[in-house]
């Protein structure tokens, strides 16, 4: 047997996962190249390496485990080639432990963190990709940009105004998060897990309470479920409209940026009713949540969404309609859906190519395993699909929460767990947060304490998608395509 089958949320022995060799393990690989890369990771024991491969089989619901032992120093023949969406994957092992992917046709740093294998390697000497020519110009954006927002390097190689080639440089950030995790005490690292990126605060605090109950074996009630669900669909369905401001006001669309806007307004303040933050912060725990949902505030949450679900569909109506508009985003910034498929593209932009990927529906967890979410599609790739698939969304979670109220469970909310985790034992944790799949995988020791926690924000799959969006269009496309994405530097820079 060369895997280990488990489901979302489910708990293996670390000895029950099969060891095989390097080549053994790449062979097995591409051999399921149908089924989804979900994590390709390692830790390092005194001079050895432990990498493991997580595939994901969505039509089945279940998730694929192996493991492979190399040395120091140890190369193997990349998986790329054959399967681009490990690309990322296999440069970050490289970058971390030394262990080199053979005929990997893109092996650069990732994020430079502060233990990293070889530090020699640093954003001086990043060697950026460089076209010739006589009129051929190369555009440098960031890492300091405009505004509030955090350090990320845009590299641009255009002729006149189109672009050839776009290379995006993170890993500005140094955060540490993963080795955080290990190191802090474990009553606070519900409050790291709140950090990680922090506008998906619910869905990233959710995969860590799911992933914590599961090596706990704490059963969740049905209540905590329903509201936890709620905040989920709460935090996309306000994410999701602030980007339809965003990209309203991209394109000088000055009344769907203002109204939109008011919109997300409304939702983020429903979100400060129910928790005390407009974020979520400090209202999902293991164990449980924080707050309750009484009668009251039921009946403010129903009449706050469809107030919502009637001024966004007009909003949205019109900016879809809008000829304007739609000659900005349609045709502009496209990723057709095999490109999607073969870079491992999550999420809204995934689906907006055709990807029907949704872990959801997929790979079931908490109240969506008794409440379906149907997964949406469109085909067009471009901005104008990523815009309405938005939208679609929208009214999607909309009619999801107002489900969950009408059918309310009534029992207690749950109690916060003693964090005592099974020994010896691998878990993996998914949540659909609004951006796309969200990975938590922690392992722990013959004490129950975690030694590795390992995080895969959606952000992490999507930014190569970007930067192949944007090719062969104007680069005054590009902000419009940018938040047309709406990627994460945090959630990559961990």
């Amino acid at each position: 047997m060369n895997w280990a089958i488990i489901r979302n949320n489910g708990v293996i022995k670390i000895k029950d996962i099969p060891i095989l060799k390097i080549e053994t393990l790449r062979s097995e690989i591409i051999k399921n190249s149908e089924k989804r890369v979900v994590s390709f990771f390692g830790y390092k024991n005194d001079k050895s390496i432990k990498i493991f491969a997580i595939l994901a089989e969505d039509d089945n619901s279940r998730l694929f485990v192996s493991s492979s032992i190399l040395q120091e120093g140890e190369s193997y023949q990349s998986i790329t080639p054959d399967i681009p969406a490990f690309h990322l994957f296999e440069r970050e092992i490289y970058e971390e432990f030394g262990i080199k992917p053979e005929g990997h046709p893109w092996l650069k740093p990732v994020r430079y963190s502060f233990n990293r294998y070889d530090k020699s390697q640093t954003m001086k000497n990043y060697p950026f990709f460089k076209m010739e020519g006589e009129e051929i110009h190369e555009v440098a954006v960031g890492p300091i940009h405009a505004g509030i927002i955090e350090p990320g390097h845009f590299r641009f190689q255009c002729y006149g105004e189109k672009v050839y080639h776009l290379e995006i440089q993170l890993g500005y950030q140094h955060r540490g998060i993963e080795d955080m995790f290990i190191k802090i005490n474990p009553r606070h690292a519900v409050h790291l897990a709140e950090s990680i990126a922090g506008d998906s605060v619910i869905a990233h605090t959710l995969a860590y309470c799911n992933l914590i109950e599961g090596l706990s074996e704490k059963v969740i009630s049905r209540r905590t479920k329903a509201i936890r669900g709620i905040a989920l669909e709460m935090e996309r369905i306000a994410i999701h409209i602030g980007d339809l401001s965003a990209l309203a006001g991209d394109i000088a669309y000055l009344q769907g940026n203002s109204i939109f806007g008011a919109l997300r307004t409304l939702v983020i303040n429903t979100m400060l009713d129910i928790c005390g933050s407009r974020f979520g912060r400090g209202f999902v725990r293991p164990g449980g949540v924080v707050f309750d949902i009484n009668e009251d505030l039921k009946k403010k949450i129903k009449n706050i969404l469809l107030k919502v679900m009637k001024e966004v569909s007009l909003a949205a109506e019109a900016f879809f309609s809008s000829s304007s508009v739609l000659s900005r985003l349609e045709q502009t910034g496209t990723v057709d859906v095999k490109t999607a498929k073969k870079i491992g593209m999550v999420g809204p932009a995934a689906r907006a190519s055709g990807v029907a990927v949704d872990v959801r529906a997929d790979h079931p967890y908490g109240i969506y395993i008794t409440h379906p979410v149907h997964k949406l599609t469109l085909r067009g790739g471009d901005v104008f699909s990523r815009a309405y698939m938005r939208y679609l969304e929208i009214k999607q979670s909309i009619r999801f929460i107002l489900e969950i109220l009408e059918d309310f469970p009534e029992d207690s909310i749950g109690n916060f767990l003693p964090l005592k985790l099974r020994p010896t034992s691998f878990s993996v944790s998914l949540v659909e947060g609004w951006r796309g799949e969200i990975a938590h995988i922690a392992l722990t020791d013959e004490k129950g304490q975690l030694f590795r926690y390992k995080i895969k924000d959606p952000s992490f799959n999507n930014w190569y998608g970007l930067a192949l969006a944007v090719k062969n269009n104007g680069i005054s496309d590009f902000p419009l395509c940018n938040k047309s994405f709406n990627l994460s530097y945090c959630g990559y820079d961990l």
